[in-house]
């Protein structure tokens, strides 16, 4: 399912560096409020968290779910019945976050619930880090791609996501969303409808790689890239074994990030 490429039989229920087997397991399921202004909106994103990870980042802020697994098994007929309790709650998208690791599982309960007339978009919520063959076998699937492009060297892949291909591994998934769905598009209430929503989490002494990031959005996929710049980094999970991720960050050295954004012409900066 992913580039890691563990080689487990997920269908024996075996489990990989994601630490999830042959089922999917949902962690909660709600309207939620604090996305992105285009996913959000008045009503909220119905956001469907599933635990397990295929990065398990150091500094990560879900861990409980990421890291520990903190969900419930869930068949293809629950994932269906959870879209559209979604849908009929008012939600403007159905939102998976971290569903890398549960495409196969995410894939038929999707086709199955746009047959029976799911009709908000779907939003494709991940960390980067993806399968192009994967990505292609989503298409038409998904209506938003939502990925977090979070370092531009290998060494910071290397030493925080155990992941020293993470950059060319995530600038090649990017592209691959970009093709199928191109920018972000909106109604006429400012809510996503389809396209591509980048997030980048500026990290302490990280903002050099954060413009390296950002000057290749513009260049390579789309000076109208839809860049969510965030500022929330805190010390969680294993950053306190990093003495240089073991600090809030700086609202200076976010400031710097996002003016330099502005600075080279991305115009969709949340």
């Amino acid at each position: 399912m992913c580039p890691r490429e563990c080689g487990v039989n997920r269908k024996q229920n075996e489990t990989g560096y994601c630490g999830v087997g042959k089922q999917a397991l949902v962690s909660s399921s709600f309207p939620h409020r604090g996305e992105e202004r285009p996913l959000s909106g008045r009503r909220g994103s119905g956001t469907i968290f599933l635990a397990g990870c295929n990065l398990r980042c150091v500094f990560c802020q879900n861990a409980e779910i990421s890291h520990g697994l903190e969900g419930r098994p869930v068949r293809q007929g629950e994932l269906v019945s959870l879209m559209f309790n979604l849908q009929e709650r008012g939600c403007h998208n159905i939102n998976f976050v971290t569903p890398t690791h549960c495409a196969a599982q995410l894939a038929p309960a999707i086709k199955e619930a746009k047959d029976e007339g799911l009709e908000i978009p779907v939003v494709y919520n991940c960390g980067g880090y993806e399968s192009v063959k994967v990505l292609e076998a989503m298409e038409g699937l998904i209506d938003i791609y939502m990925p977090d492009f979070k370092f531009w060297s290998e060494e910071s892949s290397k030493k925080y996501m155990n992941a020293s291909d993470y950059p060319e591994v995530a600038r090649q998934a990017v592209k691959e969303m970009h093709a199928q769905v191109g920018d972000l598009e909106t109604d006429g209430q400012g809510i996503a409808t389809r396209g591509l929503l980048v997030r980048h989490l500026v990290m302490p002494g990280g903002k050099e790689e954060s413009k390296k990031i950002i000057e290749w959005l513009k260049e390579e996929i789309s000076p109208h890239t839809y860049l969510n710049i965030m500022p929330q980094y805190r010390p969680a999970c294993e950053a306190y074994r990093y003495p240089e991720l073991d600090k809030p960050l700086r609202i200076e050295t976010h400031r710097e990030v996002e003016n330099y954004a502005r600075k080279i012409g991305l115009t969709n900066l949340d």
